[in-house]
């Protein structure tokens, strides 16, 4: 056994010594993530049902992390495990969901200019309005993907290709795993200075439909998304952030789509100072409903597809967190502020909701009015590695808010969480200059 444990130490000395003296000019990191996190769910995601108890428990993710980046190659693998505490037994012989592989890409670059990347990843631009990782979520969201990347100076541009299947069929195309894409092209181009950051994205969103008899009917639906992102400094004070999107083309249903989002935020920061304080809005155009139906020959809700929507429209997730798509829209008028003490951060948001579309109930408009909602969170960091957040949340909901949620809009609606996060960095290595082996 001794000698057994000794081969194992030798044979791992001269792996990193042959990958320390062959590639020279490389990097190699290797991080790790634990974080639980605990939550109590009163009118969370919807509004409170009479006569139902509260939830709570205790989720939490697990990463390991390794990036590789040698010359023109880079290379990104992150095992995950999602899990609740309890949802598997204490004598149990496997796990209930196991690992999973949360990313893991190739990137080659071509030239001083391109490069392509490929694999599962994360697609996160600008804001996370359209692309966006879903950290919050214990699970994230990540794509299998090709890119063709181009960065010169001040302009970057991206162009994305994705084409899911179910598996390795030997006939047939149709695609059945629910809320993803079949097919989808983008092109992201983004140009930078000090003044003012801009981007334009072109999305080509394809929805697989599948016809309950025919299966020569069956195909893929593409709608399409223009927009662009505007970030810029105002008066060395303020910094203002804006979005505009259209979506146009056909949604899964083949309706006809016809769908906005807009977006102003003002975010009020001293040079310098330990706070901010921000006020902006964001409307999401919704259909109109008559006495429960909707006239979809035209769709004009818009959906912000694979954004990072919890980080919008406030934090109980009412809106776009997988609900409310094809509904009535969205107008949130919004004021936050931010304070830092020492170790201590201090985030205040109030967001008040409206209906961007209409509901009439026997010929009578019923109001426009959904609530508003009271977010509070505080982080203290501990260390570089370690944090803990917390956070409470208050829905005061409007009568209308029933006719579009489930629950009772006079019951009592919060939610609390508290999460402790450990993401240390395990181990680097930086070689600056490459040498003959």
């Amino acid at each position: 056994m001794k000698n057994l444990n000794i081969n194992r130490k030798f044979t791992l000395l001269l792996l990193l010594s042959i990958f320390s003296f062959q590639y020279l000019s490389s990097q190699f990191i290797l991080d790790a993530e634990v974080r639980p996190r605990a939550e109590y769910r009163h009118g969370f995601k919807s509004l409170m049902p009479d006569s139902t108890d509260a939830a709570m428990f205790i989720s939490q993710r697990t990463r390991f992390n390794a990036l590789f980046d040698r010359d023109n190659i880079k290379m990104y693998i992150s095992l995950q495990d999602v899990r609740t505490w309890g949802d598997v037994g204490q004598l149990n012989s496997s796990d209930l969901n196991g690992l999973a592989i949360h990313q893991a890409w190739g990137q080659f670059g071509v030239g001083e200019f391109f490069a392509v990347k490929a694999g599962r990843q994360e697609l996160v631009y600008d804001d996370h309005r359209m692309f966006g990782s879903v950290g919050w979520a214990q699970q994230a969201r990540s794509h299998d993907a090709l890119l063709g990347k181009f960065k010169k100076d001040k302009l970057t541009i991206d162009l994305g290709l994705a084409f899911n299947q179910n598996g390795r069929a030997v006939t047939g195309n149709a695609y059945t795993i629910p809320n993803n894409y079949k097919a989808m092209q983008f092109i992201w181009a983004n140009y930078s200075t000090d003044a003012v950051k801009i981007s334009f994205l072109v999305l080509n969103n394809g929805l697989q439909y599948l016809h309950p008899t025919d299966t020569d009917s069956n195909e893929t639906r593409y709608s399409q998304t223009f927009g662009t992102h505007v970030k810029t400094r105002l008066i060395d004070l303020i910094n203002l952030t804006g979005n505009f999107y259209f979506t146009s083309g056909k949604d899964r249903s083949n309706n006809s789509m016809s769908a906005y989002n807009a977006a102003l935020d003002l975010d009020f920061k001293p040079k310098d100072a330990k706070w901010n304080a921000g006020v902006g809005f964001e409307m999401m155009s919704g259909n109109d409903i008559v006495d429960g139906g909707t006239d979809l020959e035209t769709n004009n809700a818009f959906n912000p597809f694979y954004g990072t929507n919890h980080k919008f429209n406030g934090l109980m997730d009412y809106f776009y967190v997988g609900n409310h798509y094809n509904n009535v829209g969205l107008v949130d008028v919004y004021v936050r502020g931010g304070l830092v003490m020492g170790k201590s951060k201090f985030i205040l948001a109030f967001h008040n909701f409206m209906m961007n579309g209409s509901i009439t109930i026997a010929s009578e408009v019923q109001s426009s009015q959904l609530g508003s909602e009271l977010d509070f969170v505080y982080v203290y960091s501990l260390s570089k590695a370690v944090n803990i957040k917390a956070g409470y949340s208050q829905m005061f909901a409007a009568e209308s808010m029933e006719l579009i949620k489930t629950g009772n809009y006079e019951n009592t609606n919060n939610w609390a969480w508290l999460m402790l996060t450990f993401k240390p960095q395990l181990f680097k290595h930086d070689y600056p200059e490459k040498k003959e082996l």
